[in-house]
């Protein structure tokens, strides 16, 4: 558990440092998920992990709290502005608010037994699986930032807790759209940012995903669309799954259109 806790940390502490670079006008900027400007998407980070925080101190009340926010929304309120929840703020006191539930989840997660089961809102899950779905959250909406920039980013090896989810969610993505998973489950063989290659899966060449660590990644958070990274999709199962790979929990969501985040590719063209 102490290696996933310190992935997360390390996530934390690469986007803590992005967002220490920021211009006070960057921070209402909107970046190209869903139009959310950067308060936004710290604001989004700063609910999940203030939920994280609640569910790992007090279990017992953690169901009051989700009902209690489900209830807000049907009333067409926001959960913070009803007070359940972490306070309304933007710029550098919404990092610093971030960073003090952030870290706090990093160290209660460490403490915690890997196979410990974790409330959600939605299933619940074994800390080892809640430490890396925070961290796939971080990463995915940190690199909300990183795009609006057009900051090329630096990718480490601690990107294979995001890809075996993934990989992990492939029944998922197609049940979650109400869809039965298509067989077989296809290979995926990835090349890390270090070079070793990771693999997942029986190996085959008629139905495989192959090629960069980091773009997979992309793929299944849904911060690429499938045709705008370098992966070799081989079989109807697999093409159909990177077409609508979805990691995250909640309701189906579509990537991307094709060439809508593709800038780091026009760049090098």
């Amino acid at each position: 558990m102490q290696k996933l806790a310190a992935d997360l940390r390390a996530e934390g502490e690469e986007l803590d440092s992005l967002l220490g670079e920021l211009r006070e006008v960057d921070w209402g900027r909107p970046t190209p998920f869903k139009q959310w400007t950067v308060d936004d998407v710290v604001a989004h980070l700063h609910s999940g992990d203030w939920l994280a925080v609640q569910s790992l101190k007090h279990p017992e009340r953690f169901p009051g709290i989700v009902a209690a926010r489900n209830a807000a929304r049907e009333r067409g309120e926001e959960p913070s502005s009803a007070g359940i929840g972490p306070e309304p703020m933007e710029g550098p006191a919404l990092r610093e608010r971030w960073r003090s539930f952030f870290f706090e989840m990093c160290d209660l997660l460490e403490a915690t037994d890997p196979s410990a089961r974790l409330q959600w809102v939605g299933p619940e899950m074994s800390a080892r699986s809640f430490a890396s779905a925070r961290q796939m959250e971080t990463w995915a909406h940190g690199h909300d930032i990183y795009d609006l920039l057009r900051r090329r980013r630096t990718y480490t090896d601690r990107i294979r807790n995001i890809a075996v989810l993934g990989c992990r969610t492939f029944g998922w993505t197609f049940r979650n759209r109400g869809l039965e998973p298509p067989e077989p489950v296809p290979y995926v063989r990835l090349t890390a940012p270090s070079g070793a290659i990771w693999e997942w899966h029986e190996p085959s060449d008629e139905d495989r995903v192959e090629g960069s660590a980091v773009d997979f990644c992309h793929v299944v958070t849904q911060g690429r669309n499938i045709a705008d990274v370098n992966l070799r999709v081989v079989g109807e199962p697999a093409r159909w799954w990177m077409s609508i790979a979805q990691c995250f929990a909640g309701p189906p969501r579509d990537p991307p259109a094709p060439g809508e985040r593709a800038w780091e590719r026009e760049d090098s063209a």
